[in-house]
Order: structure tokens, then sequence, then C-alpha cells
């Protein structure tokens, strides 16, 4: 297995007047494709913080981030832009679906940001709502499809563009819970067909879906188990 995501004593503080707080504390990971990984803890133990630094929508005080053979430290805002487009998929808790627009619009909307011709993004886009279980909902609004429906169409919209991995913070936080559990098996379905997932949670029953387990409390990482 290729490697794909490599954190090297990644540091993460903020300044409260003279205070200095570190948020994370020499984090080192490892991952490589195909695999599935859940990070694991509390609030207020990082997890969040670690997956804005992931997701490259923050930045570490010190240490490396290579995310597929990119260093992260390198690249300016644009380039930032470019790889959450290209390389991550990101799945929110409370979806981040855009009300005026419906599913298949909402599934749309990275590919218009890659360039993607709209022929080929409204293809792309019906056959991955197909494949969620929602083929016939694709003209639905956000306000007329369930929590659960509305969560397909968020992962849909995350693989679209075949990104390296799938981010996905508490992806199941809103839902019931045997509609969270129907969210993890589709997660465990994405991954059985080759996709990198890293997921975000604070809980363990749902953790583990997952292969691996990383914890993470008061901003340090120590591998799990799977039980």
């Amino acid at each position: 297995m290729s490697e794909i995501l490599n954190m090297l004593d990644i540091v993460k503080c903020y300044f409260l007047d003279a205070e200095e707080l570190v948020v994370l504390n020499k984090i080192n990971l490892k991952i490589n494709e195909g695999e599935f990984v859940s990070i694991l803890g509390p609030s207020g133990s990082g997890k969040s913080t670690l997956m804005n630094i992931i997701g490259c929508l923050d930045v570490p005080t010190s240490g490396k981030y290579i995310l597929a053979n990119n260093d992260v430290e390198d690249l300016d805002e644009k380039e930032l832009a470019r790889i959450r487009n290209r390389e991550i998929g990101f799945v929110f808790q409370s979806f981040q679906l855009l009300q005026r627009l419906t599913a298949l619009e909402n599934v749309e909307l990275p590919m218009i940001y890659a360039g993607v011709s709209p022929e080929n993004r409204h293809k792309r886009a019906a056959e991955i709502l197909g494949r969620v279980g929602l083929a016939d909902k694709m003209n639905n609004y956000p306000n007329q499809l369930s929590g659960g429906q509305q969560q397909r169409v968020a992962i849909a919209r995350s693989v679209v563009t075949e990104p390296t991995i799938l981010l996905a913070d508490e992806p199941t936080g809103a839902l019931d819970q045997k509609t969270g559990q129907q969210i993890m098996q589709l997660f465990k379905e994405l991954n059985d067909e080759g996709r990198t997932i890293i997921m975000i949670t604070h809980d363990t029953n749902i953790a583990r879906y997952s292969k691996r387990i990383v914890n993470i409390l008061d901003g340090c990482l120590n591998e799990g188990a799977v039980s």
C-alpha cells in the first residue's frame, strides 16, 4: 500500500493573552491508501483541530505534513484550495448542503470548481446519487429529504471528484441510531471499494466500523484497538 498521509511532529498552539495553549502536541500519524481510520476522542481532545489540519483548513504551528506527495507547508492559499477540492472529500455532521439547490445540483458543485463540463458533471452526479440509493431523489431539495438522505447526498458530493481521502467529521452526529448505522454501512462499502476514509468521532460504537482506531486525548495520539 502506498502512503497517502504522513504527519511528523505536528504541533498546534494558540495564544490567549500571554499564555500559550498547546492543542496538538507532536502528532505523528501515517495513513496508507485504502485504510479506514477513526480518530476517536472526547470534546476538547484536539480532534477537531487535527481534522482541520488534515483537511488543509488550518496549518500547524510546527512540524511537517505530507498529503498525497505534497508538502503542505510549501503551498500557498490557491494551491491549498486546489488540494481541498481535488484530494479531500468532506462530510460534515450538519451536511452543509445548499438549500436552494437540488440534490443533483449539490453533488455537481465540486465538479463545477474542478472545471468539469455541464454534461459530464450531470451524468457523474446522477451516477453517484444512484450509487448511494437516491436515484429517485435527485430533483428534491434538502428540506424535502430526511437527515439520512441529506447525509447520503453529502457523501455523494464528497466522492464525486474521486478524492484521495474521504474526511468525515462526526458523520452520524445529527442522525438517529438506525440511520447512523445505515450511513456507517455505506462508509464500509465505500472503503471496500478502495476509498481511503478518515473519520473524526467521539463515539466508540461508530469508531468500531473502521479498521483502525487512533485515540486522541489532550492533544496526543495513541493507537487503539477495534474490539
